[in-house]
């Protein structure tokens, strides 16, 4: 098997920056963790551009409330290298115990704060917040490697 990479954004809030769109290049899939659009905006533009990208798993967050959201579900499970990962946009509203279910990656939005933690086998990543800047932290995205059943993280800062 190869080694794939899993581009990893969330909380674009409608923005999604040059930066990000560069840092996820060469990405074979990319998961969006929610908070695509802004509250009331269509999110179309930073779809359709991470589309011409990499194929994508999107999720819907707490600001994409607006009609387009209705079809965006708030959970998606997807496998690549026999790495199976488990998208949400608030980590507290984690509805399942990943490691019994067989996850091997919870990826999450919402806080905007960059984050990677492996908890009981299970690894957790917030890629930050790919967006507008918000509460002083870093513009940042993630790089998921899985290979053979294995995954690694990295987290990339876009802006500081």
């Amino acid at each position: 098997m190869a080694r794939t990479l899993v581009g990893l954004i969330a909380d674009t809030h409608g923005l999604l920056r040059p930066e990000a769109v560069a840092a996820l290049a060469g990405a074979a899939h990319i998961v969006h963790a929610g908070d695509i659009g802004s509250r009331t905006g269509e999110p179309r533009d930073v779809l359709d551009a991470l589309a011409r990208i990499a194929p994508l798993t999107v999720v819907r967050g707490n600001n994409d409330r607006a009609g387009w959201a209705a079809s965006i579900p708030q959970t998606a499970d997807i496998e690549f290298e026999a790495v199976r990962i488990h998208v949400l946009h608030i980590l507290g509203e984690l509805a399942i115990d990943p490691a019994a279910a067989g996850v091997n990656v919870v990826v999450s939005g919402h806080s905007h704060k960059p984050y990677v933690e492996t908890r009981g086998g299970v690894l957790f990543v917030n890629p930050g917040s790919a967006g507008p800047r918000r509460f002083k932290l870093p513009v940042s995205v993630a790089h998921l490697w899985v290979e053979d059943g294995r995954s690694d993280i990295e987290l990339v800062t876009l802006l500081q």
